[in-house]
């Protein structure tokens, strides 16, 4: 049948099963916004306040649901603005489709009005993109697109495509789509080598990154870590992966890692990596990083073997299709003396906080005991971030939303409304600071609009916290620009975009507000007024090695 540019695209996404996408239009993308409009039944559109809080939103979208994320733009400073949030996707391997609409081609490359290359501009933050430039073209784009946002390390995609071939015809051909299971590159002898260095090992500790959540390979882990007898720590994007609850766990490690954690990897004989890259922010000083242990890393991606950390043995494949292989091959070890050991260090060495007033840790604790640990928490980047995922205890993947690689500003409230779009029965968190909290508060207006029913909490210090920790710790307390002295009243701003606002300032109050928020059924936002000077503790400093942990004291 003969369709429209723009009806093919709609067309292509009903093909990939995507029923919402998140957008703003403007005129080169306006074809498309008409073909939306006819296909509404089928696809839900959500307006954003901001392209921003689109690219967000499918990301968020993605992450809770494991499906594609989708966001739309105009040309120019529309596709520019989904800039930073496909760079978001792009850090933390998110699978995303994101469309645009250029100038027609005739007007390509004459500085025409809201002309601009986004090809050029995402070719370092995309998996791949592409210009299309005939309508004959376009749904191959878009398959291929999809399949390559899925395929391996997932990962955002970006089409790009002419204003009038959105609106051409040409004869559409409708394709059921299937993936077929990627071919492994496992072998026997793979796994055999691992099973060797995991039985020789007397003091394994096993290390759990963001591929174990983006591989859903929660129940996996959980069977190899009980065989191996080890304790377990994660990364921020590992969070979930490993149940927080259990025995085994002793908490993230890194910079703003659990002395358990640190002390523990730096002293293991076999450091066993489950899709984890070896952050800076992880890892500390390269060259005093797990001095002791010989370290298997199992990753999706080669590119991620010895680049950061030079390692013993890696195994190369799905981190679910690798843990099963393995799992149906180890026999039970016995490591009595070394997890006990590494149980006794978390009584000797707890998280702590200073209990008296409202204080981050303690919002996190309590918001825990409400949601008895069942909701989706959404973070944006700083303190709160940090103390999100120390104080929150993850039972599964998907269950932590949070900016990363790239640690955007900005992201969690766009991220939350695509999380509690995808799982609308799920209570759904954003945790902010007041500063990240400023920079797209203006999507609350998206929640109001769309009746997305979050929870925005602001743990507002008045200041940028983690900016201000290092002020107080590196910079001899020149608190240069990091000061936010105005007189913004969140709570009139969410009243005044639809949303509820209350403002709290005691433990009480902030007990209450919560248990009312989770009862509403509405957007609110929860203005928590604390101390300037609350800082994440424990902390190792820029370039240390991870085990020179600073405490409060």
């Amino acid at each position: 049948m003969q369709l429209t540019g723009s009806d093919i695209i709609m067309e292509c996404l009903k093909e990939q099963g995507v029923d919402t996408v998140f957008g703003f239009p403007g005129g080169a993308i306006l074809n498309v916004y008409d073909s939306l409009y006819k296909y509404r039944d089928d696809i839900t559109h959500i307006l954003t306040s901001h392209e921003q809080g689109a690219a967000h939103a499918a990301d968020g979208y993605a992450r809770a649901t494991g499906k594609v994320g989708v966001c739309m733009a105009t040309s120019g400073p529309g596709s520019t603005n989904l800039v930073t949030g496909i760079a978001t996707a792009y850090m933390d391997s998110i699978p995303m489709v994101a469309i645009t609409c250029n100038v027609g081609v005739s007007l390509l490359g004459k500085d025409s009005f809201q002309e601009i290359d986004i090809a050029g501009i995402t070719m370092p933050i995309t998996k791949h993109n592409f210009i299309v430039k005939d309508v004959k073209d376009l749904a191959n784009v878009i398959r291929r697109a999809f399949a390559i946002a899925t395929k391996g390390r997932k990962g955002p995609v970006l089409v790009d495509i002419t204003k009038d071939v959105t609106a051409n015809k040409t004869e559409y051909k409708p394709k059921k789509i299937t993936y077929p299971h990627v071919k492994s590159r496992i072998t026997e002898e793979d796994i055999e080598k691992a099973i060797g260095l995991i039985k020789k090992a007397k003091k394994p500790y096993v290390f759990v990154g963001g591929g174990v959540v983006l591989s859903k390979a929660d129940k996996e882990v959980k069977e190899f870590v009980y065989k191996v007898d080890s304790p377990v720590c994660d990364t921020l994007m590992g969070k979930g992966g490993f149940p927080g609850t259990d025995d085994y766990y002793t908490g993230m490690l890194g910079m703003h890692g659990t002395k358990t954690s640190n002390l523990g990897v730096q002293e293991c004989d076999l450091l066993i990596v489950l899709g984890a890259r070896f952050s800076d922010r992880v890892i500390g000083n390269a060259k005093k990083f797990a001095k002791n242990a010989k370290i298997i890393q199992f990753d999706i991606d080669e590119a991620e073997i010895d680049k950061n950390i030079m390692i013993d043995f890696s195994i190369i494949g799905d981190i679910k299709d690798i843990l099963k292989k393995i799992n149906e091959a180890l026999p039970n070890q016995n490591h009595t003396e070394w997890v006990d050991k590494i149980k006794e260090n978390k009584k000797k060495y707890p998280l702590k906080y200073n209990h008296d007033g409202l204080t981050g840790p303690y919002i996190i604790e309590e918001v825990y005991s409400q949601t008895k640990g069942d909701a989706i928490i959404v973070t944006e980047v700083g303190q709160h971030q940090m103390w999100a995922a120390q104080y929150y205890k993850f039972k599964k993947s998907g269950q932590f939303i949070t900016s990363g690689g790239l640690g955007t500003m900005g992201y969690g409230l766009g991220a939350s409304i695509g999380a509690k779009i995808g799982c609308p029965k799920e209570t759904v968190i954003n945790i902010a600071g007041d500063g990240s909290f400023r920079m797209n508060m203006n999507e609350i207006a998206t929640a109001v609009r769309s009746n997305v029913p979050i929870i925005q909490i602001v743990i507002n210090n008045h200041v940028l916290g983690m900016v201000r920790q290092w002020q107080t710790l590196f910079y001899d307390e020149h608190y240069s620009a990091t000061v936010l002295n105005d007189k913004v009243d969140f709570v009139k701003l969410a009243e005044a975009m639809g949303a509820e606002g209350i403002r709290v300032t005691t433990k009480e109050e902030f007990n209450k507000a919560l248990s009312h928020a989770l009862k509403l059924g509405k957007p609110i936002v929860i203005d928590c007024q604390i101390d300037a000077d609350e800082k994440v503790w424990p902390m190792v400093a820029p370039g240390a090695p991870i085990n020179d942990v600073m405490e409060d004291k």
